[in-house]
């Protein structure tokens, strides 16, 4: 009886150690912040400025706009990342739809390219609505201004979304929920730890606004079947783009011809 006694203790211990190490290290996972400070906006993109955004909870992000270089359309993109890197990797894309015509804002939330700041689910969502801030105060109209979502900033632009709707939703490579990633990456993870909830899937359904979803079917990172339970859940579902063998990180999902002309395809239809 004392050894069954000592062996539920020490499995006791090892499951609250275990239960402490994932509730209190599963941001590490989730967010993660490569790079550094990125160079001056002008040393990577011709014309672009360096940008202060200023957070309702007293932070200052670094961000980069970049005026429209094609033909202006008179509209912006608000560009929320995915979960690594900085604003400097996301420059082609920028490039890329200022060719198109579009004012483009790229910035990194709190903890990322050098900014204080820890990231959380509300603390990243307040820092895109910064940068929505900031895209009026340059002087854009909201029914002129489109969100462009990457992977867990897919999550970030349809939080804001709800409480700032675009003229249009773009989602490239979005999950479902958290939950949803957790189960196919850590399936070991309860859902109940998590700390964050990104319900994506859920929210897009409660939008009544113009949404696209683009969709690398051999990602591995983001399985393409949540990806496309977005696109289903979505009530104005304008198109849903899907790149065969493409990957979540590959040139041709993060800034490709493909995307990027899908994208202006939902511009065109909302402007």
């Amino acid at each position: 009886m004392r050894t069954v006694i000592v062996s539920a203790a020490v499995l006791g211990g090892a499951a609250v150690l275990l239960g402490g190490l994932v509730w209190g290290g599963q941001r590490s996972v989730i967010y993660l912040p490569s790079g550094g400070e990125p160079p001056p906006a002008g040393d990577v993109v011709q014309g672009a400025e360096d940008v202060v955004l200023h957070t309702d909870d007293g932070l200052e992000l670094g961000g980069w706009y970049v005026p429209a270089a094609g033909q202006d359309r008179d509209a912006a993109v608000l560009v929320t990342n995915g979960n690594a890197g900085n604003r400097e990797s996301r420059a082609p894309l920028a490039q890329a739809l200022a060719q198109e015509g579009f004012s483009v804002l790229v910035f990194d939330y709190r903890g990322f390219g050098g900014n204080e700041g820890d990231p959380t689910e509300p603390g990243l969502t307040a820092d895109a609505r910064a940068g929505l801030d900031l895209l009026r105060e340059r002087g854009h109209d909201g029914d002129r201004i489109l969100y462009w979502g990457e992977s867990l900033g897919a999550a970030v632009a349809t939080n804001l979304a709800v409480e700032e709707p675009p003229a249009g939703l773009f989602l490239r490579s979005p999950f479902s929920s958290l939950a949803d990633m957790a189960g196919s990456h850590y399936p070991v993870v309860p859902e109940a730890m998590l700390r964050d909830d990104y319900l994506v899937r859920t929210t897009v359904a409660d939008l009544h606004l113009p949404v696209s979803v683009a969709i690398g079917e051999s990602d591995t990172v983001v399985p393409a079947e949540q990806s496309h339970a977005v696109a289903e859940a979505a009530p104005d579902l304008v198109e849903e783009l899907v790149l065969p063998d493409t990957g979540h990180n590959d040139l041709a999902m993060v800034h490709g011809p493909e995307v990027v002309d899908a994208f202006v395809r939902l511009a065109d239809e909302v402007l």
